[in-house]
């Protein structure tokens, strides 16, 4: 079975068709800058344990244009993997924010566009992207199932104590304000992996998803109990541009007191903060090399990042009552030897112990940075949410 995975952005549609019979890529891609001017696709091709790289750059009106060019270049007579759209059975869509409605993958049919459609109160800046990259694959892929994976689903095993906020009832029983966390299918993925690599099912884990979004998730035998982000993806660790968890009052004096309007305040905590706000760059491989250039303001933005995840770390590893592995994942998490360092110094009272020179090891496999005498296992798990969508996306069908 061929199952095509969607992630549809507001701007951009991200790719993979995957054979389910080796869990390969066949192609994948990206098609980026819908709407503007300039548009691109970025397009490869995995063949006999080869790539190729193809881009094309011209003008994508719009999503439909987008996935259909998308379809020719996999149905391509020279460069194609599959000979015409109908041998894609399945087209699996990552949806942001399925609220409480949805707790595991479902078959997209008309009442869950409907249900998603209602949710982007919940994620205005996801759901109606994603639901533009449902209806676009139903007309370019007319014979194949369309289904639906959940960022939030597999953070909706969480007990009513973690995911409620101490707020009147009403708000939660009437406008469903809780918790809901996100990247749940980069955390389901790598503490499923991680897991098999102990041999333990029964395994308390810790991860901590880092990329330009950051979130972190503990994991008790196979079920979160708790996560970073709450009824958007604002809340927890320090992101890209992101400021993560602050006091609540600083919202009110600076619309109050300091005549900032509610959208300049929501740009400032969503666009302008995180490292952005901290050093002026966003991309951590510029904050790491403004670090070893002895930058100040790199060092501290560094050391903050790293005291905000041990934070979590501590919490959780209480609400857990013990820790198996500490698992890093994601572009940063799988990457930076800077930040697994930081967060794993000084952690000896939770069984940690960092090797570091294992941690200067870079691999595509699942690999242990901690010393022979770690209590705790220390992991390096490359995420795979593509695949992950696949697999959800293949059990529901089957």
């Amino acid at each position: 079975m061929n199952i095509l995975v969607v992630n549809a952005g507001s701007s951009s549609i991200k790719y993979q068709l995957i054979d389910m019979k080796t869990e390969k890529p066949l192609s994948s891609g990206l098609v980026e800058r819908i709407g503007l001017d300039s548009g691109a696709i970025k397009h490869q091709i995995f063949v006999g344990g080869k790539q190729k790289k193809i881009t094309e750059e011209h003008p994508i009106p719009n999503h439909a244009v987008g996935l259909k060019r998308v379809a020719e270049l996999l149905t391509d007579k020279e460069i194609g993997v599959i000979a015409e759209p109908s041998e894609i059975e399945v087209v699996g869509h990552r949806l942001v924010h399925g609220g409480e409605t949805f707790s595991k993958t479902v078959v997209i049919n008309e009442d869950v566009k409907a249900k998603v459609k209602e949710l982007s109160a919940l994620a205005p800046l996801h759901n109606p992207a994603n639901l533009t990259g449902v209806e676009v694959a139903e007309k370019v892929f007319p014979n194949a199932k369309q289904v639906g994976v959940f960022d939030t689903a597999f953070h909706q095993t969480m007990p009513e104590e973690a995911y409620r906020y101490a707020i009147p009832e009403a708000l939660y029983r009437d406008f469903g304000i809780r918790k809901y966390g996100f990247h749940g299918t980069s955390h389901k993925y790598v503490s499923k992996k991680a897991a098999r690599y102990l041999e333990k099912k029964d395994a308390k884990i810790i991860t901590i998803h880092l990329g330009n979004g950051a979130s972190i998730a503990a994991v008790d035998a196979g079920v979160c109990i708790d996560t970073s982000m709450g009824i958007g993806p604002l809340n927890g660790l320090i992101m890209g541009t992101r400021s993560g968890s602050i006091d609540p009052s600083i919202i009110f004096y600076l619309v109050e007191q300091k005549g900032f309007t509610v959208e300049e305040v929501n740009a400032i905590l969503n666009q302008k903060s995180g490292m952005l706000g901290l050093t002026g760059e966003s991309d951590m491989r510029d904050v790491e090399e403004l670090y070893f250039k002895g930058n100040k303001k790199a060092r501290l933005a560094y050391e903050m990042y790293a005291y905000r995840i041990k934070h979590f770390i501590g919490s959780y590893v209480a609400a857990m009552n013990g820790l198996d592995a500490l698992v890093f994942t994601a572009g940063i998490g799988e990457n930076d030897k800077l930040v697994r360092s930081l967060v794993c110094k000084k952690m000896e009272y939770f069984g940690i112990h960092i090797d570091e020179e294992r941690n200067l090891v870079r691999s595509k496999d699942i690999r242990e940075i901690n010393t022979a005498r770690s209590k705790t296992k220390v992991l390096v798990i490359p995420t795979n949410e593509e695949l992950e969508i696949a697999k959800q996306s293949y059990e529901v069908i089957r």
